[in-house]
């Protein structure tokens, strides 16, 4: 499911009068440009490589793995087919060897199907990802936003998140999930859209810099 325009403007509206904060987050950063991806697969190898490394070391194993698989493209089936040893010549260790594998056993044997997981509520898919080695919350519920295109996840452990929180709403320190889910309760049923905004809020500079 994409990120329909009439839902979008739905939320913005209802986003500018629950919360004047995320309103000036909003006319500063412009219209929303998220487009849910629509490999699912793809999506959570992808959050696989990209545990705990930078992005860019990220992308250079991703590119690796596909030139490996070529001309293959990234599915289930060609990804088993590879080695361990294959696995490992891309970059990837020993424990997101164990992740992938486990991924796929899981999509194979039809424990996670991802060609109707949509059709599931987010507790539910979340329930069902998390039982997959190396798929954690976080790993699930940006998931729902970049793969389903979900209107109402709000992500309360990440930390551009909650560094972003800290910065909009003047917070003395990162807050817990308890204070991130009490500053978002005015953007429920959109906390998917204002997560994005308050993502791109760290790429504003502050009025006072714009000036110097």
């Amino acid at each position: 499911m994409a990120f329909r325009t009439v839902q979008v403007e739905q939320a913005l509206a209802h986003l500018r009068s629950a919360d004047p904060v995320l309103e000036d987050v909003i006319d500063r950063v412009g219209p929303f440009t998220l487009r849910a991806k629509r490999d699912r697969f793809a999506m959570l190898v992808r959050s696989i490589l990209s545990q705990q490394i930078s992005t860019k070391a990220a992308e250079s194993i991703r590119n690796r793995l596909l030139t490996r698989l070529k001309p293959e493209p990234l599915k289930p089936g060609s990804l088993a087919n590879l080695t361990d040893e294959d696995l490992r010549a891309v970059g990837l260790s020993g424990q997101k060897v164990r992740y992938l594998r486990d991924l796929i056993d899981h999509v194979q044997s039809g424990q996670i199907e991802l060609a109707t997981i949509g059709r599931r509520d987010d507790t539910e898919i979340i329930a069902a990802l998390t039982q997959v080695k190396g798929i954690g919350e976080w790993t699930a519920q940006m998931f729902l936003i970049f793969s389903l295109g979900r209107m109402d996840v709000l992500p309360h452990a990440d930390l551009g998140i909650r560094t972003a929180l800290k910065n909009l709403y003047a917070l003395d320190d990162l807050p817990n999930r308890a204070d991130a889910e009490r500053l978002a309760m005015p953007w429920r049923p959109y906390a998917t859209i204002a997560s994005w905004y308050c993502w791109r809020s760290l790429e504003l500079t502050s009025p006072a810099d714009s000036t110097e």
